[in-house]
This record gives C-alpha cells, structure tokens and sequence, in this order.
C-alpha cells in the first residue's frame, strides 16, 4: 500500500512525499507538469520496483501534485529542485539508497550528482544531453505553453503539453516561476558522475536531445530504449520492466 507524507523544506514550504514496499530505498523524482502518482504509481512502475523488496520514495516537486504550490518568485532560486531533493534524502536519513528520475526529475538527479549526492545507482530516464547542456530552450518551450494556454493547433507538441496540464491539475502560475530555477550541467561535469547509470528513453523521443549521447559520456552508463514518445514512454511496462531489471541485479 502506498503511503503519504510531507515535511517542511529550510524555506519553509511544505513539501509531499509517497511511499510503497520495504527494503533498500530508491528515491524516484517525476518530470514537469506531472507527479510521482503519474510517472511512477498510476502506471505500476513503483509497485514493480517494490516487488523486488525495494524501498519506494517519490516526492511531488515543488509546485507539483500535492506539494505547496507558490506562486512568488523567490521560492524558486537556481537550482531548487536539487536544494529539494537534497532536503528530502537528509530528512529520512537515507545514506545507502538509489536515485532516479524522469524527463525534469532526471536533469534534478543529475543537478543532485553534479553537487555530490552519492547513491548507489542511478536511472535517468526521458532526458538527453541538450536538455542537460542548455535548459533554456526547454524552459523558453514551456514558457511559451503557459503563457499561451488555449492558442494552441490541435495536435501540435504545445497543444500536447498544455493537454497533460490540465489533466495534472497542474498550476501555471507556480510552474512559471519554477522554470527560472533550472541550471544546465557542462559535458565535464556529467562525465565526472562516477556512478552506474541507467539511461532510458522513449525510441521515439528526441524532445530533450539524445538520450544515448548522455549515456556514451558518463563512465558506467548504459543505455536502453523502451517503446514510446516522451509522453507516452511513461505508461508503458516496458518503462518499469527496465528500471526493475537494472536494480534486480544490484
């Protein structure tokens, strides 16, 4: 059974965290416009990894799912999700775990690595190496979207986005400000990361840049395709099946 918790971050908003199974933790981080119940609950992702006698941890993002959801500025500083991340790890303790991450949880994880979070072993799914290299152009893609909520061609990649952000609940004016917040990662810094990597993507997403590329850079990086565009990789047990298979011989 999956449970919910929620603690206070050192800026003082009140942050939510899910939980399922019993054993070694992974702490898994969702993408933009989403929430741990959407990536990694809704579609049995977690409940796979949990089998396997695993400890299950996915926060909601600040301005996602459950958490608080701030609309001023400065609640989202330069590499804040990190700061988040960081907070949640130190608040259970946790000092022997796994860490991943979908699409924007999958650039935090990397942000969390650059600025020396150890975990044992790491899956970054849903994000290549442009998404890591230059977060701007993303963040000006979802800018756009929410600045421009129902201007959108049926169909069209915004007219997608803004589909998923009403289907999320998702709250445009705290996801603007958070989009400021991102910090891109230099090719030094992600082929320094000296841990085990699980690189994943959709075959047909290339929404981020490659995928593969981020797997070729990082020293024990390995890199497998599911089925899938970035929005639909997510809901595929292929996606799971992958994630479990890695840790399962951990």
């Amino acid at each position: 059974m999956t449970t919910t918790h929620e603690f206070t971050a050192p800026d003082g908003v009140r942050l939510v965290w899910h939980e399922v199974g019993e054993g070694r933790p992974i702490v898994l981080i969702h993408g933009l416009f989403s929430s741990a119940d959407t990536n990694w609950i809704k579609f049995g992702h977690a409940k796979r990894i949990a089998a396997l006698g695993r400890r299950v941890i996915m926060p909601d993002l600040r301005a996602h799912g459950e958490s608080d959801r701030p609309h001023d500025a400065s609640a989202y500083p330069p590499d804040v999700l990190a700061d988040d991340g960081e907070a949640l790890i130190a608040h259970l303790g946790l000092t022997d775990y796994d860490l991943g991450g979908y699409s924007l949880g999958a650039r935090t994880v990397v942000r969390m690595l650059v600025r020396g979070a150890r975990p044992g072993r790491v899956i970054l799914s849903g994000m290549g190496l442009e998404g890591l290299l230059d977060t701007g152009d993303r963040a000006a893609h979802f800018r756009r979207i929410l600045t421009g909520l129902g201007t959108f061609e049926r169909g069209t990649p915004e007219w997608m986005a803004e589909a998923f952000l009403k289907t999320s609940g998702g709250d445009p004016k705290a996801l603007l400000p958070l989009l400021g917040s991102f910090v891109d990662t230099t090719r030094a810094e992600i082929a320094a990361i000296d841990r085990p990597v699980l690189v994943m993507s959709g075959a047909e997403d290339t929404d981020n840049g490659s995928s593969e590329a981020v797997a070729d850079l990082l020293p024990q990086g390995a890199y497998v395709a599911v089925p899938g565009n970035h929005m639909s990789a997510v809901v595929k047990p292929e996606l799971g099946r992958a994630m479990a298979d890695w840790l399962g011989v951990a």
